[in-house]
């Protein structure tokens, strides 16, 4: 091996080092045991065999609801303690601790005795049923180990949550005069509670999407992705950040974490936007509010749109044609913002030697398949999500096969010279380490969902929801947009430190029946919340992705936080203006309303990354310094105007931009 090879596989292996250790302090599904020799086979065959079991119940299996709910959570809680510790850096290789076998046992048995006594529950009468203690030990047993899990491998911000909801339902009942046997009736058996439409989602759509993205990311799209994006927009000034916005989009996308994608993807962005001449605290902030984005970005978009379609009765296709212009905007204002930083640095693109060669990027374009096919079955709505996730799988399968052979036909070229993407050979092992892979991403969002539907029960059964809600409208005295400013506020909160999917749960029961009452379309305030609790992701005080884009950056992580606030400006703003005017997301509206639309907004969007980026000639000092800032709120003043839909508003907002840029050329010529 040469020299520059030895320095190079070092290299990597110190990136994926680095990745490792950030992902374990920022991300608490990669704080996992280790396992080696045959305990890991052993625990990667169970994690498979699940995946298999997913994909068999959603496409042939025909149970009960109970009975394929209850074995669903019961072998989560198996494969749960067998992958997450205790707490962070708990572990010792190929160690279980007694206590955590224990765990394991009891909550996988509350859970299978569910299911092989659904039948007789169902049809035994509930005074009974409340009277039988092994009925209501199961129940407690079930939700405490549930819990635990939860605190382990999602954290302690949703359990936050739930133990507040579950006290009050507990106050609510006692007081009544009612037993504690009947909250575990309704909370752990009753389908309003645990096993309401959070798991069940999650059992029948959002696993077997899991494990297509696993599979995907074994034929290296990932890094295919990230190879296009520099093919396209590497050249061009400060390059690299366009690269991270456009790759992050792409391979958030798929992934649905914006931690895991922050770290992955910006692994690779965040050095090469330093070495350019961002910012550090610029460049963690790009990987951060590109890498969330990605979760609205269709035809995917993370978990949480697979319960969006349920919860409104609309087909999956539907929710993406929808989600197409809001995403676009919301990567546009990025993109726009990395451009003026670019221009107001003075920095260049990479060098025609450091791109990948576009002819050979084509060649590899086959590797877009899966995707494709999954989106023509999605949208043609001929057939169930589950089928087209299953004959994405395999497309992805036959894809890795036919990216074999092209790397036999062009005889092993290096990936260094720039004639190939992917750094590893598709071998039927990636088809067990993808089921592997997908059955342990699968856990947390599980349990996450587990315990959104035990918050979602308590607010049912105690009436808690239709009590904020007529808080909140009562606050607001009727007026919408203050109810919408609320609102928002409840989703930012609410989705601090919480997985996307159980955040979407939440506030779906809360927040979205809200904005219902004050007229706002249904479709439209389920995506208000939808994006308010996505971009909770980057919000400081708690913005995660923004610290782990810190932790590969060395900024400060508050610093990162509020960069990657400015930058998905559009993601705040966006929300407000398709609930206050739904025809952004294509409602009541014609083709050539959708054009006009569409064209003012890309020049709003302009105006307000204009207004916000603040260029070079405005560091000045004195009345032009004021007049640079009235020039600056005048081309977001306008900007706004024109992502408002409306002829009149429009207008008003070409000019009011029109004449600030007018304004700015001025004042550099006579800079």
């Amino acid at each position: 091996m040469s020299n520059l090879e030895e320095k190079n596989g070092q290299s990597q292996q110190e990136i994926a080092a680095n990745v490792d250790e950030i992902m374990r302090k920022y991300d608490r599904e990669s704080n996992i045991r280790v396992w080696e020799g045959i305990p890991k086979i052993i625990v990667g065959v169970v994690l498979a065999a699940f995946s298999v079991f997913c994909i068999y119940v959603t496409l042939f299996a025909n149970f009960l609801d109970q009975v394929r709910l209850s074995s669903f959570l019961g072998l989560v809680i198996i494969m749960g303690f067998l992958t997450y510790p205790a707490r962070k850096g708990h572990v010792k290789v190929n160690h279980i601790p007694w206590y955590d076998i224990l765990l394991m046992v009891l909550g996988a048995a509350a859970f299978f005795y569910y299911t092989l006594n659904a039948q007789r529950l169902l049809n035994t009468r509930i005074k009974i049923k409340l009277n039988d203690p092994v009925y209501i030990i199961a129940g407690i047993v079930g939700l405490a180990v549930l819990c635990e899990l939860c605190r382990r491998s999602v954290g302690l911000p949703i359990l936050c949550v739930a133990g507040t909801f579950l006290c009050y339902t507990i106050y609510f009942y006692v007081k009544d005069g009612k037993m504690l046997a009947n909250v575990v009736h309704e909370l752990f058996y009753n389908e309003n509670g645990l096993l309401s439409t959070p798991i069940n989602v999650c059992s029948k759509y959002i696993v077997v999407f899991i494990i297509f993205g696993a599979f995907l990311e074994k034929t290296g799209i990932s890094e295919f992705f990230i190879a296009l994006a520099n093919g396209l927009t590497g050249r061009f000034a400060g390059g690299p950040a366009k690269v991270a916005v456009v790759s992050s989009a792409l391979c958030g996308m798929v992934s649905g974490s914006s931690v895991g994608n922050t770290v992955t993807t910006g692994s690779i962005t965040i050095p090469m936007m330093k070495k350019t001449g961002y910012d550090k605290n610029f460049s963690g902030a790009v990987e951060a509010a590109a890498s969330t984005g990605g979760q609205i970005m269709p035809p995917i978009m993370g978990a949480a749109a697979f319960l969006m379609a349920d919860y409104l009765g609309v087909p999956y296709s539907d929710i993406i044609v929808r989600a197409i212009l809001p995403a676009c905007l919301y990567f546009l204002g990025i993109f726009l913002s990395v451009h003026l930083e670019a221009k107001k640095l003075g920095l260049k693109g990479l060098s025609r030697d450091q791109l990948p060669r576009m002819k050979e990027l084509l060649k590899e374009s086959y590797l877009l398949l899966p995707l494709a096919i999954l989106i023509y079955l999605v949208c043609s709505n001929t057939r169930t999500m589950q089928f087209s996730a299953a004959v994405s799988i395999l497309a992805t399968i036959a894809v890795g096969i036919i990216s074999n052979v092209h790397r036999n036909l062009r005889h092993g070229k290096a990936l260094a010279t720039g004639a190939g993407t992917t750094n590893s050979r598709f071998r039927p092992i990636n088809v067990f380490e993808a089921l592997e892979n997908g059955g342990r991403s699968c856990i947390s969002v599980a349990v996450a969902c587990g315990v959104a539907g035990l918050i979602c029960g308590c607010l049912t059964v105690t009436g808690l929801a239709s009590t904020v809600i007529n808080a909140i409208v009562t606050v607001s005295q009727g007026k919408l947009f203050l109810g919408l400013l609320l609102t928002m506020i409840c989703c930012i909160i609410l989705g601090m430190g919480i997985p996307t999917t159980a955040t979407y749960c939440i506030m779906a029961s809360t927040c979205a029946p809200i904005l219902i009452q004050m007229g706002v379309p249904m479709i439209a305030a389920h995506f208000f919340v939808f994006y308010y609790g996505i971009v909770a992701d980057i919000t400081p005080p708690v913005a995660l992705a923004a610290y782990a884009g810190s932790a590969i950056s060395g900024g400060s992580p508050m610093k990162t936080g509020i960069h990657a606030t400015r930058l998905a400006i559009a993601g705040f703003i966006i929300p407000l203006i398709f609930a206050l005017s739904p025809s952004m997301l294509l409602i009541e509206t014609t083709w050539t309303e959708v054009l006009q639309l569409t064209l003012t907004s890309i020049v709003g969007m302009y105006g307000i990354t204009f207004g916000l980026s603040g260029l070079k000639d405005y560091e000045q000092q004195g009345s032009a310094r004021i007049f640079a800032m009235l020039q600056r709120l005048t081309a977001i003043a306008g900007g706004l105007l024109l992502i408002y839909p409306g002829t009149l508003t429009d207008v008003i907002g070409t000019a009011a931009v029109a004449g600030a840029l007018a304004w700015y050329s001025l004042m550099r010529k006579k800079a």
